[in-house]
């Protein structure tokens, strides 16, 4: 944030801030999840408006049953963690389901269900751990996909791996034998997509956040020092230009492809603040911390854009195969983006996701979008987030 500009600030925010190896057997209920800790100590408070009206918009839930699902999901984030430990070797994934507000804990073990019953998961049992099928995953990610195959990741709703490929590229000699090979190494299962992904970056247009050459793009989140955002906005030692056409910072690092993450370093002048733009006229979402939503939880981005949309969490660890390159552990998500809103915010609740990376689609008609996690890029860089 520049001290002498407005409150529409330069950094992008604001004050206050997933076939073969199928399941055996039904889900076991373990009934309801049990509360954080830190709710035995003080209630969370409410999600700002702005998120309320977006889940509201893009899930179609009340204002209320958006509350109910974001503590609901904060809570199997928390369960997620100690169930992977509690079952060791027989875990097999986990995702979060709507309709029942808790956490599917995946085993390969019936014996081991029983630990993952007792922390508050539903289970599943499955053939395929979740160690073999990202082992299976890696051997995908040594190949160089043909452009027909939009990516790959490990799906624990399916127990396998699943490649997503073009819809009309399916039959293409090429995508077959990517498949073929694919199929060779482990359970897999085949989706398609009506569109290849593609970055969200765009030409220069006046008043947005940030721009670097020719190229505008969205900051994802502050951390001391600068913020962070995506890897094919800028290269090492690009100078990035804030909404006023001011100087703000040069890039330090960036990855692309292969990853795709950057690190600004911002210049005096400027200062950063533990908030993501909610677009409204007022500050709306806080920043507290960065622990990782599971697959099937709400997740929504805020991007210079489109702004604010939301979706689910449809995959995690993905390898999105775009034009310029294979891009590694993705998630997917089915929040929609259009150019400009790379870089920017992915949050679920209060906690920070990742940085817009790329996707199909648009906000008129729907598509889906990945991110780059962030604490993959807090450690690459040994960046503190920013957070109240």
């Amino acid at each position: 944030m520049k001290h002498t500009a407005p409150l529409r600030v330069a950094v992008a925010a604001l004050f206050l801030t997933v076939g073969l190896g199928a399941a055996r057997t039904g889900v076991a209920s373990a009934g309801p999840l049990p509360e954080p800790a830190a709710a035995s100590s003080a209630a969370a408070p409410s999600a700002s408006a702005g998120l309320l009206d977006a889940m509201r918009r893009d899930l179609g839930l009340t204002a209320s049953q958006a509350e109910e699902r974001l503590s609901a999901e904060k809570a199997a984030a928390a369960v997620e963690k100690t169930a992977r430990q509690a079952v060791g070797g027989a875990y097999g994934g986990s995702w979060y389901e709507p309709s029942t507000g808790r956490l599917v804990v995946a085993v390969t073990d019936r014996a081991q269900e029983s630990k993952a019953r007792a922390l508050g998961a539903d289970t599943r049992l499955v053939r395929h751990s979740a160690a073999a099928l990202d082992r299976a995953k890696a051997r995908l990610d040594a190949l160089r996909a043909p452009t027909g195959v939009a990516g790959w990741h490990v799906d624990p709703r399916t127990n396998s791996l699943v490649v997503t490929v073009v819809r009309t590229e399916r039959e293409a000699p090429a995508v077959r034998a990517f498949v073929d090979r694919a199929r060779a190494g482990g359970p897999v299962t085949v989706a398609e997509t009506a569109q290849a992904p593609r970055t969200y970056a765009a030409g220069t247009v006046g008043g947005d956040p940030y721009y670097t050459g020719n190229v505008r793009c969205s900051i994802g989140f502050s951390v001391y020092g600068g913020f962070v955002t995506a890897g094919h906005c800028g290269q090492a030692g690009a100078a990035v230009r804030g909404w006023d056409g001011s100087a703000m910072g040069t890039f330090q690092g960036s990855s692309f492809p292969g990853n795709d993450y950057a690190y600004v370093a911002i210049h005096s002048g400027w200062w950063t603040v533990p908030v993501v733009l909610g677009w409204g006229t007022i500050p709306d979402q806080l920043v507290r911390g960065s622990a990782e939503a599971p697959v099937g939880a709400s997740i929504c981005r805020s991007g210079s854009t489109t702004h604010w949309h939301c979706g689910t969490v449809l995959a995690r660890n993905e390898t999105v195969n775009y034009s310029q390159g294979a891009v590694y552990q993705m998630t997917k998500t089915s929040v929609c983006a259009e150019g400009g809103d790379s870089g920017g915010s992915f949050l679920s609740g209060d906690q920070a996701q990742g940085v817009t990376s790329g996707g199909w689609g648009n906000c008129s008609s729907g598509g889906q979008t990945w991110f780059q996690p962030i604490n993959e890029i807090l450690g690459r860089y040994g960046l503190t987030l920013h957070t109240t």
